[in-house]
């Protein structure tokens, strides 16, 4: 037995070790528990793995990216064979790791009971108990064609190989080289109690699962298709202890307690009604309040750092997007085109920016006018899948706060910079403070202009965000097609990231519109052109807020500011000119007259989340004062009248929450 030499790899560290031969990844590693794969020469493997002489092995942690993933592919076969010894007809889709968790796709009859769940779940931890191994072998096309002649999806998957998408999953199963199948075997007698078509890895047994959890079961389309067959789809999650599982099931929950939808119709704030369609909200006279307050802020602040506003139509010719290049490479997520004018195409609009440059080029412009800030509040329209769609944060009609800045060479750096500080004070001033960006560069397949201008864009963008001493964080070809951006991270009370502003430099633009400018020495110029949108759209930053404060608005942005809450009948007078003297003020109050105890209108407002309750009694009523509650129940008594409304106003001119 000759010996091989192999590099074992600790972060940074290297150790060289002297094996024999047949020894496996798991040896090197004999001992470490979190240790449940490896990288070898940069490929994931199994810990059965047989090492070769010169390679380098680096140990994969069951609680890193890749560890995560492999536990939650894992699981995913468990359940799968969980359904397999349940439901016998069931035919085999796809399973996928995904963000926190796993699904897997299944041909049945008839749609999964939350009871299914439940059989399901049990018998996966009964699979889990028996350690069952999970072995990778390695089959030819037709070998594989023959072992899953009964499992048709599998069967359309060996053909994909080579052309396997990671979008719809199909890559965890198929890649460019040789097919193999895992096994599911008998720890004691070896005998195969399951297999499945898998690139892997796997984890070495299936008692390496420490924790999971079946969350629901939803329908999807083949591969993502509306042309394709609807299938069962069961999502699960899967951690490294018991622990963590808890403490995600703990963050799911108040998650949906902050879910927009939710908040929108308990607090009547937007509805998306059917007859209006799939990811085409209204909002009703609350949330309208919110929203034109949000939008208020955003002009004056706009005003105050030189943009102009403009206002462009919802929809146009074609042409316009052929010139773009929108139709070349948008055209997917456009709504279809509506013929008019003996024949010719209209579109709704996705993007304010083409017409924006028609506003540019409508006169001819000097450099003594740049940079030229153009701001819109501009409504667009894009065909989202049905399946995509959610609420607020996914829509198909959305507003965005959409600017476009015209600016010299020379100007393009201190502008970008400008743009960048003024995005981020902007979304601090309505409550958000934790960012990072994401600096997305050029897809190779899907870009205009020369690989020299994206490079100078590109290099521009980061040495800009480089100066807001934030971490900046990679988008490999996550870039539009016209140019490289900057996206805004933000994350909310409980630690979810949302992308939020968005900053996009462009030179392909204006040379596909032909933009110009005559510049100092009388010479026509090209313009750089930045595009800007700050919430991104407003119904998407809507819901980022109504989440992050669970619905309890910060007096400023709330509805309703202050609630007057009379003890009895004779104080409901004294409480009305309070609440009209605090409305000339600008304050938005009411006073809740109704027949109700006041316990229980008490109760009504904390479910509403008022920032303030105003509440009078004979003692307030004859001292000219009012007692102020909070929203956590506590109380300040006896406050003059005068001090209570400057206070009111104080907090909502600060900004402040309560």
């Amino acid at each position: 037995m000759s010996d091989v030499r192999v590099i074992i790899q600790r972060d940074s560290e290297q150790e060289e070790r002297v094996v024999t031969t047949g020894t496996t990844a798991a040896e090197l590693f004999a001992g470490q528990r979190s240790i449940i794969a490896a990288r070898v020469a940069g490929e994931l493997r199994d810990l059965a793995h047989e090492v070769k002489d010169g390679e380098t092995v680096e140990g994969v942690e069951i609680s890193s990216e890749d560890g995560l993933n492999i536990l939650r592919h894992s699981t995913a076969h468990v359940m799968a064979q969980a359904v397999q010894e349940l439901f016998p007809e069931a035919k085999l889709g796809i399973g996928p790791p995904v963000k926190d968790g796993f699904y897997y796709d299944f041909d049945v009859e008839k749609p999964f009971h939350p009871d299914d769940l439940k059989a399901i779940e049990k018998k996966m931890q009964e699979i889990q108990k028996r350690g069952q191994r999970f072995s990778r072998r390695v089959v030819t096309d037709e070998a594989a064609r023959e072992e899953l002649a009964d499992e048709p999806y599998k069967l359309e998957l060996i053909g994909l190989k080579g052309s396997a998408s990671s979008d719809d999953g199909a890559d965890v199963e198929v890649g460019s080289g040789e097919l193999t199948i895992y096994d599911n075997l008998d720890p004691k007698t070896g005998e195969l109690c399951w297999k499945d078509l898998c690139r892997g890895p796997h984890l070495p047994t299936t008692r390496n699962i420490p924790a999971f959890k079946l969350m629901r079961n939803a329908a999807a389309y083949w591969r993502g298709s509306e042309k394709n067959p609807m299938l069962q789809r069961i999502y699960g999650t899967a951690w490294p202890t018991k622990d963590e599982l808890k403490a995600h099931l703990d963050f799911l929950a108040e998650a949906e307690k902050r879910d927009h939808r939710k908040l929108g119709s308990e607090l009547d704030l937007f509805s998306i009604p059917e007859q209006i369609g799939s990811g085409l909200a209204v909002f009703h006279p609350k949330g309208g309040i919110i929203r034109r307050v949000m939008e208020d802020y955003s002009r004056r602040r706009h005003e105050e750092e030189g943009y102009e506003f403009v206002y462009t139509p919802h929809a146009t010719k074609g042409k316009l997007f052929e010139t773009s290049g929108h139709l070349d490479w948008y055209a997917d997520g456009m709504y279809p085109p509506m013929q008019l004018d003996e024949g010719v195409d209209y579109y709704l609009k996705p993007m304010n920016c083409p017409m924006h440059n028609l506003i540019f080029d409508a006169r001819g412009r000097s450099y003594r006018e740049l940079p030229l800030r153009l701001f819109e509040f501009g409504t667009v329209y894009r065909y989202e899948k049905s399946g995509v769609v959610h609420g607020l944060t996914r829509a198909r009609g959305f507003t965005q706060d959409d600017a476009h800045i015209y600016c010299t060479r020379e100007q393009m750096s201190e502008e970008l910079d400008k743009t960048l500080t003024f995005v981020l004070n902007l979304l601090r001033d309505y409550g958000l403070n934790d960012f990072y960006l994401e600096l997305s560069t050029k897809d190779p397949e899907k870009f205009v202009g020369s690989d020299e201008a994206w490079e100078e864009a590109t290099e521009t963008l980061r040495q800009v965000a480089e100066k807001q001493n934030l971490e900046l964080v990679a988008d490999p070809g996550g870039a539009a097609f016209y140019g490289p951006k900057i996206s805004v991270q933000a994350k909310d009370a409980i630690g979810r990231t949302w992308q939020m502003s968005t900053i996009q430099l462009d030179f392909n633009l204006p040379e596909r519109f032909g933009l110009e400018y005559t510049a100092a020495d009388g010479t026509k110029t090209r313009p750089v052109m930045i595009h800007r949108a700050l919430f991104g759209s407003i119904e998407r930053f809507f819901a980022v807020l109504l989440e992050h404060y669970a619905g309890a608005m910060p007096p400023w942005l709330a509805p309703v500011q202050a609630v007057g809450i009379p003890v009895g009948d004779a104080h409901v007078q004294y409480l009305e000119e309070f609440a009209a003297e605090a409305r000339r003020k600008g304050l938005r109050v009411d006073v809740d007259s109704s027949s109700d105890r006041m316990q229980k209108k008490i109760r009504t407002q904390q479910k509403q989340k008022v920032p303030f309750m105003i509440i009078v009694g004979d003692e307030d009523m004859h001292g000219g004062t009012v007692s102020f509650r909070y929203r956590d129940g506590s109380q300040e008594n006896g406050i003059p009248r005068d001090q209570a409304l400057a206070k009111l106003v104080d907090v909502v001119e600060r900004r402040i929450q309560v």
